[in-house]
């Protein structure tokens, strides 16, 4: 037994028997104090940057849900609707900086719902044509339709993908301006390099792929027809389609639909009147959501964001008066030992 022991003893060496030499830093007043200080300072700096940055960022907001009855989209909420289009207009008394990024916004959304964020076929998303006929379980109930022919792609989040389609215009002496909208690269490089695929064509055709399949219930037309004036936005590699399948950790939340960096609106939005020509389509009052269309440019910070800067100024604010308490403290008591 004592040589079964020590033969499972490690060797006796400084590293094995944790020997090694260390540094261990003595937390002593001349450390702490001016270690909360310089870490209070830097926040507030930073803090003061980020708050001032985000204050030169602009957003325009505007819902279109429909919901009040004096809304220009009011009439396009009815289920009775189909193919309802409606106009809201705004003004804007300055130019709107550029590039100027168009979201579209949904309210009481809550796409982190862990059971409809699993209601998806990766296999199926990465072009595996195999699961094509055969889709998971976890995209029940939306595997196949009432003919139980297969869903592609199958499950919740997919099918639930946001269809409204928007136009704006700039209106110039009464005449309306159409203002180009760039859809090209707007998804996660992740997204569009690495994670989904479109299967291999069959015969020059990307249809020919989904042969024996159709499309989720709630959409409009297959995969393969998403955009049909860009044979390579179509499938699972779609612009709009990616960026929904980018869930949403908070229930009220922007996703990017257009970017505004072409012809006359290179620079930005100009001072004037605009109108937005909406295709509603997708239905949000059912569960008390709202829609909005959001106008915003960025800074070297991202998007505007004041908590960001608020919440460097409050920890950078409460190290500084921690280290006077502190300093008190310790002057305090190191008198009272000096006497």
């Amino acid at each position: 037994m004592k040589k079964e022991e020590s033969s499972e003893r490690p060797d006796n060496t400084a590293f094995t028997q944790q020997r090694l030499p260390a540094w261990q830093p003595i937390l002593s007043a001349g450390i702490v104090i001016p270690g909360f200080l310089i870490i209070g300072l830097a926040f507030i700096g930073i803090g003061i940057a980020l708050f001032l940055t985000s204050q030169t960022i602009q957003v325009l907001e505007r819902d279109y849900t429909g919901y009040e009855q004096d809304s220009p989209c009011f009439s396009c909420t009815s289920s009775s609707t189909k193919n309802c289009t409606c106009e809201i207009t705004f003004s804007l008394d300055k130019p709107f900086t550029g590039p100027v990024f168009f979201y579209y916004g949904l309210t009481n959304y809550f796409q982190s719902f862990r059971k409809y964020g699993v209601s998806k076929d990766d296999n199926q998303l990465s072009g595996d044509t195999t699961y094509f006929k055969s889709p998971q379980d976890q995209c029940f109930p939306y595997q196949y339709d009432s003919n139980k022919k297969p869903i592609v792609p199958c499950g919740a989040l997919p099918n639930s993908m946001f269809n409204d389609t928007f136009e704006l215009f700039h209106v110039v002496n009464k005449t309306k301006k159409r203002v180009p909208l760039d859809g090209k690269g707007i998804s996660w490089w992740t997204d569009y390099n690495i994670k989904y695929r479109n299967p291999s064509p069959v015969n020059g055709s990307l249809a020919n792929a989904f042969e024996g399949t159709v499309k989720p219930i709630n959409w409009p037309k297959p995969a393969y027809e998403l955009d049909p004036t860009d044979p390579n936005n179509n499938g699972f590699m779609n612009q709009d389609f990616l960026v929904w399948m980018r869930r949403a950790a908070l229930p009220q939340f922007r996703k990017l639909y257009r970017r505004i960096t072409e012809g006359d609106y290179a620079a930005g939005l100009p001072a004037g009147d605009y109108s937005v020509t909406i295709h509603y389509n997708y239905p949000v009052l059912n569960f008390d959501g709202r829609k909005k269309v959001v106008f915003s440019n960025v800074s070297w910070m991202g998007g505007k964001n004041e908590f960001l800067g608020i919440a460097y100024l409050v920890v950078g604010s409460l190290c500084l008066v921690m280290s006077v308490v502190m300093l008190v403290v310790y002057a305090k008591f190191k008198f009272k030992e000096d006497s």
